[in-house]
């Protein structure tokens, strides 16, 4: 491998030319990190046709483009991209390689990490620069990789001393999303497509793609109900209470295990990451599986019969009670005060 460099490089998804969100988040830690060891941060874009692409990175914080693009490349394909991407590691050693929590991205992100022997964590939360002392040996910048673990019961921070490359996938939704301050429009560095034979041992028929119904993440006021409801019927209260705000309703792990909600509503480690500007979590006890879904909304309103709750340890104002009989009355003062 050549020599390590200070730069963070971001994986750009895309789907039809469309960047993913996650990528756009990315691109915003990336710079973060990127200034903390002072590097750059470079956007790795591959598809058919990239311009628009290319400036969406640069709006979002990228210093430079590294782009591939070929009518080869329009879909995503495991073994050419995988490929591409591993020699490209190889060649110029980026500090850090982000990639989204996406089934692209968990598809990708470990190919590539064996290929180059890289150090790769899967479903980080949080990313940050550190020194570290590690087995009385110094490392400096050293990127802290920071997810649940244990079934989500603990939060670690992982770190990979020995790679001079550390990769990690990032959950959608954990970053923050915001065009630049200051957006520049960097060199854009672009590597000819040269076919393998391996690129066509898979080939793309047919493709199905059909919308989510349901977006909790543009959604700015959500209101969550748990297992502490009790019953499906007692459920139909998050319903109301949600029409009456203009709100989403969403639930945790055990609302969906116990069928009160569907599993695109849940929010949690391992469903949806949410901030809106209001989030109310009714019957829902504060597991850190789900706390790492919603913990980072601007207000957060937590009604728990349970006093000792964790959800209260996140939450902003927190009622003790029944939430069968505070949720009706929350409706109707609400309803009063727009007569």
């Amino acid at each position: 491998m050549s020599t390590t460099t200070r730069d963070v490089w971001v994986f750009i998804e895309q789907r039809n030319g469309k960047p993913a969100d996650v990528s756009l988040e990315l691109l915003c830690k990336g710079r973060k990190l990127a200034q903390a060891m002072g590097g750059a941060v470079k956007a790795v874009v591959m598809g058919d046709s990239v311009d628009a692409l290319i400036a969406e990175a640069f709006r979002f914080g990228a210093d430079e483009a590294i782009v591939i693009a070929d009518r080869a490349l329009a879909q995503y394909r495991t073994l050419p991209y995988g490929r591409i991407l591993s020699d490209l590691v190889r060649e110029h050693t980026p500090r850090i390689v982000l990639f989204g929590a996406t089934i692209i991205g968990r598809d990708l992100a470990p190919r590539v990490a064996s290929a180059t022997r890289s150090g790769l964590t899967a479903d980080c939360t949080d990313l940050q620069i550190s020194n570290v002392n590690y087995l009385r040996k110094e490392y400096a910048d050293l990127l802290l990789q920071i997810r649940p673990a244990f079934g989500g019961n603990i939060i670690a921070t992982i770190i990979t001393p020995d790679n001079p490359v550390q990769m990690a996938t990032v959950r959608e939704g954990v970053m923050e999303m915001h065009p630049a301050d200051h957006p520049v429009a960097g060199p854009v560095t672009r590597i000819p497509y040269v076919a393998d034979a391996v690129d066509e041992l898979l080939a793309i028929v047919e493709q199905h793609h059909e919308e989510n119904r349901v977006n909790l993440k543009a959604a700015p006021v959500i209101v969550a109900g748990g297992y502490g409801l009790g019953t499906r019927e007692n459920f139909k209260l998050i319903y109301d209470l949600a029409h009456a705000l203009g709100g989403e309703v969403a639930g945790s792990r055990a609302a969906v295990d116990a069928g009160f909600v569907g599993p695109d509503r849940q929010v949690g480690q391992t469903g949806v990451t949410v901030r809106p500007r209001l989030y109310i979590a009714v019957g829902i006890s504060g597991a850190i599986q789900h706390r790492a879904g919603m913990q980072e909304s601007n207000k957060i309103i937590a009604i728990n019969t349970d006093a000792d709750a964790p959800i209260f340890g996140v939450a902003h104002y927190g009622i003790v009670g029944d939430a069968t009989e505070i949720i009706p009355r929350f409706i109707e003062v609400y309803r009063n005060k727009l007569k």
